[in-house]
């Protein structure tokens, strides 16, 4: 998914060495227009903390109804120095990318993208489209040298492990979580699992990590903390687990990851690690996209061009406010 927003991260994202202590916070989104017709929550970036692990950007989406509407459509657009991780709640997504491939997103499927220097995508809901559109769109920074190196490359995963037990399913959508294991190909440690919760349950987490819960359908309680829907729940590390409860049921994602300790600057749909760099990748996607981005075939409509850039030079802000 494209960030339409220009100016959202005017900056460098310098995360640092830093104590890992159990806390509470919550990370409230905020309403961002993605066309004309659709809205999402943006709670990555945050305010306050812009980043937990390598996630450094989460959008979540309806449910909404899009019976009789064009639903998601999103055109062509650049992404660089990340991963996208679209997870599916309900509905379904077509993806189109540089590399040539062409397949429909569905839910409890993880469609992962990595952009290494550069790479190309659109989205948009598939002609026959279902009634309700609801999901999840993340990006995982990748370290240097990962991001240079990493090959661009698209996978479908369609039988993720599952862990159960009684008022829980886990579905380990990347990394590791109690012991098992995400097939999905990762550059830091990093953990994204869907949470399926009914009553009070004990969630198993690694003190060297750091943690959030977003709350995908309602009213959740993390770790005595209510947090409404799209809401994170940040709660930092040193944690061996931590009490989630849904009454009589809810669906939760958790986000976690050793703190990324290098420094970023995010704009539009780039990251990179200079303001000079942003520009230049800036400037070749707005070329014609060449040999660093390539083309996407098939999609019925024009490219999205990056916007202009900021009068400013992109300046360091820090991990936290």
């Amino acid at each position: 998914m494209s960030n339409l927003e220009a100016d959202v991260e005017i900056a460098d994202c310098r995360s640092g060495p830093h104590p890992l202590e159990p806390t509470v916070e919550v990370l409230t989104p905020r309403p961002v227009l993605l066309g004309p017709r659709q809205e999402v929550r943006r709670v990555l970036p945050n305010r306050e903390r812009r980043m937990i692990g390598a996630w450094c950007f989460v959008d979540h989406y309806g449910p909404q109804d899009i019976a009789g509407q064009r639903g998601m459509w999103v055109p062509p657009h650049p992404h660089t120095g990340l991963q996208t991780v679209s997870w599916l709640l309900a509905g379904e997504v077509r993806h189109r990318d540089s590399l040539g491939s062409n397949v429909v997103v569905l839910p409890g499927q993880l469609n992962l993208m990595t952009a290494g220097a550069g790479i190309a995508h659109s989205e948009e809901s598939p002609a026959d489209h279902s009634r309700w559109l609801h999901g999840l769109q993340l990006w995982v920074a990748l370290p240097d040298p990962a991001r240079q190196e990493a090959q661009r490359s698209f996978g479908q995963y369609v039988d993720l492990p599952h862990l159960e037990q009684p008022g829980l399913r886990a579905t380990v959508v990347m990394g590791e979580f109690a012991g098992v294991a995400s097939p999905a190909s990762t550059y830091s440690e990093i953990v994204g699992v869907e949470l399926e919760v009914a009553g009070q349950q004990q969630i198993e987490l690694r003190p060297e990590l750091e943690y959030g819960v977003l709350a995908v359908d309602g009213p959740l309680d993390v770790a005595g903390q209510m947090i409404a829907q799209s809401e994170i729940c940040y709660l930092g590390g040193g944690r061996s687990s931590v009490e989630l409860r849904a009454e009589p049921e809810g669906r939760a994602f958790l986000l976690g990851g050793e703190p990324f300790e290098e420094e970023l600057v995010m704009w539009w749909n780039f990251i990179g690690r200079s303001h000079e760099e942003i520009v230049e990748s800036r400037e070749a996607w707005n070329a014609g996209g060449g040999d660093q981005f390539g083309v996407v075939r098939g999609f019925d409509g024009d490219r999205l061009p990056a916007p202009p850039m900021p009068t400013v030079r992109l300046r360091s802000r820090g991990r936290t406010r």
